[in-house]
This record gives structure tokens, sequence and C-alpha cells, in this order.
């Protein structure tokens, strides 16, 4: 099974902690050069460091705000008039939670630019190097929502059903090109944004965090939070080779946690 991506460049949102961070590791170990975007600076400087370079890649970190949809198309721009990107990790983190009736649609706006919109501006970017080479993957990180809306997640439910739609008809259109766009949907995994989420959760059921996290852990047929490297592993796959004829799905990693077939 091929899964070297030796000569490959793979540009990853996201990227200075998590999820993202995980997926620009496992990337480099499989020989993947690396463009690194996230807000903080400082944190992408050490996810840098982290990234393996055995195969003499070069990696590289641009610090840019999801929130500024003009400073982000001015940065990929640059970023694609001096690399071909093969692989485009989608991965932004998520809305705050809360009802969606207690939502302002502000909310949605908001949430919609940063993911929607964000990944057109990102996948226009790179597509014409990936049709021009007849190879490309795009990978998005969303969310098990898609498939079952959770609770108090009323603006994300919404949005993450977006990008799985947005996701699956780009596949559709890209597919003749040798381009592949897949989605993954990650559980309960060990973030700073399931930390936050289950406080949340707590404060909602009155209880304290460390019992939600026992609940929540509890919903999951494996009885742990999965852990980024462990998304990290499927999006590495898909990104390879070997994922040539993989298209337009949305997997979910939950431990077995999202109740559908």
């Amino acid at each position: 099974m091929e899964l070297s991506l030796k000569g490959k460049t793979a540009l990853v949102s996201g990227a200075s902690q998590g999820i993202g961070k995980a997926i620009a590791i496992e990337l480099s170990l499989l020989g993947a050069s690396c463009i690194l975007l996230a807000r903080n600076s400082e944190a992408l400087s050490q996810a840098k460091k982290e990234l393996a370079a055995s195969n003499g890649q070069s990696h590289e970190i641009f610090s840019v705000d999801f929130t500024d949809e003009t400073s982000l198309k001015m940065l990929v721009e640059k970023i694609t008039s001096k690399h071909a990107i093969d692989i485009l990790i989608n991965n932004t983190g998520g809305p705050a939670s809360g009802p969606i009736t207690e939502a302002e649609p502000e909310a949605f706006e908001k949430a919609f630019k940063q993911h929607v919109v964000c990944n057109q501006i990102l996948t226009q970017a790179v597509i014409p190097s990936m049709k021009k080479n007849k190879w490309g993957r795009i990978i998005n990180v969303i969310s098990t929502s898609v498939r079952i809306p959770i609770d108090h997640l009323g603006v994300s439910n919404t949005i993450r059903a977006a990008v799985a739609s947005w996701s699956k008809t780009m596949s559709n259109e890209l597919a003749v090109y040798g381009i592949t766009v897949n989605s993954l949907l990650p559980g309960f995994i060990s973030t700073s944004r399931l930390d936050a989420v289950a406080n949340s959760f707590a404060e909602k059921g009155g209880v304290s965090k460390s019992e939600m996290e026992e609940r929540m852990k509890n919903s999951v047929p494996a009885k742990r939070f999965g852990l980024p490297s462990e998304i990290a592993a499927m999006a590495a796959f898909l990104a390879s080779p070997a994922a040539s004829y993989v298209n337009g799905v949305s997997i979910p990693v939950d431990g077995g946690r999202t109740g559908t077939i």
C-alpha cells in the first residue's frame, strides 16, 4: 500500500494545536512538506519544531485570522504563487456552544464565513495546481454532528452540515481531475475545544466538569475520548496515494459513538 507523501506539499489550517497540529505532524512523517496556518504565531513556531524533516522537507508557518477573509485570500494567493499545493486540510475551530433558540443571527453569519467561506477561499486557490498535476487531496475536518446533531451546539450543528454538503458537491466536480474531497467527522477528541464544550455542558447540566466528562465517555462504546493522533492517522490515509478511489465521503472517527450505520 502506497502511503508515502514524499515530494508533496500540504497546506494545513488550524495547525497550531489539537487536530490540525496532529495532522501536520502525521503528514510530515509520511514525507510531506507542510505549510501551517493559524492565529497564534508563537504556537505555530512550536508546532513547526515538532514536524519531521527526515526526507529533506521544508516547513513554513503563517499567522492569519479566519475572521478576516480578505487577509486570508491575500495570504493564500501569496502561498500558491510560490508553492503547488497537493494536500489541503480545511480545519477551523468550532462555534461557541449554546441552544439554537438563543443564538443570534450574527453567530450564524460569523460561523458561515469562518468555515464555508474560508474553506472556499483556500480550496479555490489550490485547485489550479491540483488540476494541472492531475492529483490532489482536500480533507475537511468537520464533526459527527453532520450525522446526528449534538445537543447544545446549535450554531455548530448548522454550519457543520453546510460544510459537509459543500464538500460533497466539490468532490463531484473535481473527481475527474484526479482530486479527491473527503470529510473527517471527529467525535469526542481530547482538545481544547472538547474541554470548552465539556465545561459548557457541565454548567448547563448543573454538574462538575469531571462528572460531565465521565458521562460523555460513557456515551462512547470505546468508553474514552479519542486522541488527535487518531484523527491524524485517518487524514494521512486519505491524503495518500492509496486513497485515490475514496472520494466524497464523510468518515466518523468517534470510537463508535455515532448511532448510524
